[in-house]
């Protein structure tokens, strides 16, 4: 997919936050610190402060080395700086990895692929070259089918440790490639690791994440993968010169697996997971530890009530997908992403190069940079606006904005306005277009599947509504230039801007908004017939 949760001003006394090692999580968790608070509700927290002057609404409390202390009181925690994302924090952040590995994946063959036909030998042969990149994206639809069974068997940590054995392996094989079978050997190995990964980070945090902040750390997917391709175009940059760097880029691509796989031998499981596979003690200490302990009890309830009502097995199966309200999930996951797809993200992104050519940036590595940090920057507006506006209103904003920016750009082509107002409206439309698509279109559909899918197919669900994205994105980037030469950029963009209209529609009728509610009122009132 780093944090962009607001900050509220804070009272003015000068506060001194404690780090330590929780006792529950001090043997199983011990590189995950904690701030030593007391859990007052979801959102608020009392936070133990040195007192350094009275202030109003704040209560002194005795210590037993006799210093005075304070507690921050309900009333001026809503005031102060919430910590509530804190917890969940650093396994978000390790799960997200995978999606930075993913958007390295997706930059590092922009320029080296050149370099890399040259080296084994089938220069000049553009179905070759095409085949090295496209073979990712047949790993990736068979990661993506297969995840739904995998994280129901072992649930998310897991699996994610197992899915770093093709991401490293693939790399690796990319790296010391000597012909042609053995680079497509790992590329493929790499897109069948890919597909599991993003598959199973929107599922691990919108099932760990706590409610008030599902969408905000949710958000983290589509960062991760923006600082991904950054990453790999940045570190590109010598592949200009020395042709053989693409090798030293592979390398540096197993290295997040690593990480990935230590990381998460520290991290939670999804609590949810643990409760169905029958282990409600070390889901308990799970709630404890990420959502606070006056929780736990609630909670519980919820997850056993849900798990009861979803009936008995703990495994589903592809065909309750048939049935509602899984199929209804499954086809509003399958649509947002046929939509997604058909708006245009990969031709747009394929011709950005080109528009800023034309107004003198020449240099398409600087060109696809500006594209990475306007994709970044939508991101993080994402972040802070998705638990404050919504989803839908983020969903159906992002889809008319880009709408707007294909119409900009198609009218700039089709009517004679110039050639540098033409060129500007084309830069404008585009890093427009990008802007959008990163404040709705592209995190908010990661987000809002696993939130509509129930607690039982929810893995099947997700691993249905990824392997189509990867289908139509593969038929969009075959059919893309054949359209564009044989209709002309003004039409296609225009085409674009239509599908965007009938998303931003789509998503007005068809989504329910879920901010604030967690997923087991989500999937009862689902199950219920109610949004």
């Amino acid at each position: 997919m780093l944090e962009a949760i607001p900050f509220l001003s804070a009272p003015a006394w000068h506060s001194t936050i404690l780090l330590q090692t929780p006792t529950i999580l001090s043997k199983k968790y011990p590189l995950f610190p904690s701030i030593s608070c007391l859990l007052l509700s979801n959102k608020d927290f009392k936070l133990r402060a040195a007192k350094q002057r009275q202030n109003p609404g704040l209560e002194p409390q005795d210590s037993a080395d006799g210093e005075n202390k304070l507690h921050l009181t309900e009333k001026n925690a809503d005031e102060g700086i919430e910590f509530g994302w804190l917890p969940a924090f650093l396994h978000v952040l390790t799960a997200s990895m995978s999606n930075f590995l993913f958007g390295y994946h997706i930059g590092v063959m922009n320029g080296p692929i050149v370099s890399i036909a040259k080296e084994l030998g089938f220069e000049g042969n553009s179905f070759l070259e095409g085949l090295v990149v496209s073979i990712f994206i047949g790993g990736a639809f068979i990661g993506s089918i297969s995840c739904g069974s995998l994280v129901d068997k072992l649930g998310c940590r897991r699996t994610f440790q197992i899915d770093t054995i093709p991401l490293i392996l693939g790399a690796i094989i990319s790296a010391q490639a000597d012909s042609l079978n053995e680079i497509l050997c790992g590329r493929f190995l790499v897109g069948l690791g890919i597909g599991v990964n993003t598959v199973l980070v929107p599922i691990y945090i919108s099932e760990i994440a706590p409610t008030k902040y599902r969408g905000a750390l949710g958000t983290f997917a589509q960062i991760g993968t923006c600082l991904g391709i950054i990453a790999s175009l940045c570190l590109g940059i010598p592949s200009e010169n020395d042709p053989h760097w693409w090798r030293v880029m592979l390398y540096m691509a197993s290295i997040p697996g690593f990480v990935i796989a230590l990381g998460m031998q520290f991290a939670v499981d999804s609590p949810r997971w643990l409760c169905k596979a029958g282990k409600v003690g070390e889901a308990k200490e799970v709630i404890s530890r990420i959502w606070g302990p006056s929780e736990v009890d609630k909670v519980i309830e919820e997850f056993q009530s849900v798990i009861k009502n979803d009936g008995n097995g703990f495994d589903s199966d592809w065909v309750e997908l048939l049935a509602e309200p899984h199929s209804r999930a499954a086809l509003i996951g399958g649509a947002l992403f046929i939509l997604q797809q058909f708006a245009g993200i990969n031709g747009v992104l394929y011709f950005s190069s080109l528009t800023f050519r034309d107004v003198g940036i020449t240099s398409s590595a600087l060109a696809s940079l500006y594209v990475g940090c306007t994709n970044l920057a939508g991101a993080l507006c994402a972040s802070y606006l998705m638990d404050k506006q919504g989803r839908q209103v983020l969903l159906i904003g992002s889809y008319l904005g880009m709408a707007v920016s294909m119409f900009a750009i198609a009218g700039g082509i089709s009517f004679p306005l110039g050639s540098e107002i033409s060129s500007n409206l084309s830069i404008f439309g585009t890093i427009m277009y990008i802007f959008t698509f990163a404040l709705g279109a592209g995190p908010v559909t990661g987000i809002i599947i696993p939130e509509l899918s129930s607690n039982r197919t929810r893995g099947k669900i997700m691993a249905f509504s990824f392997s189509v994205h990867w289908v139509f994105n593969f038929l969009v980037g075959l059919y893309f230039l054949e359209l564009v030469d044989k209709f002309g950029v003004a039409p296609v963009y225009a085409g674009f801007g239509g599908v965007s209209l009938l998303a931003a529609v789509f998503a007005y009728y068809f989504i329910v908004e879920t901010k604030g509610r967690s997923l087991e009122e989500i999937e009862v009132s689902l199950s219920q017939g109610r949004k």
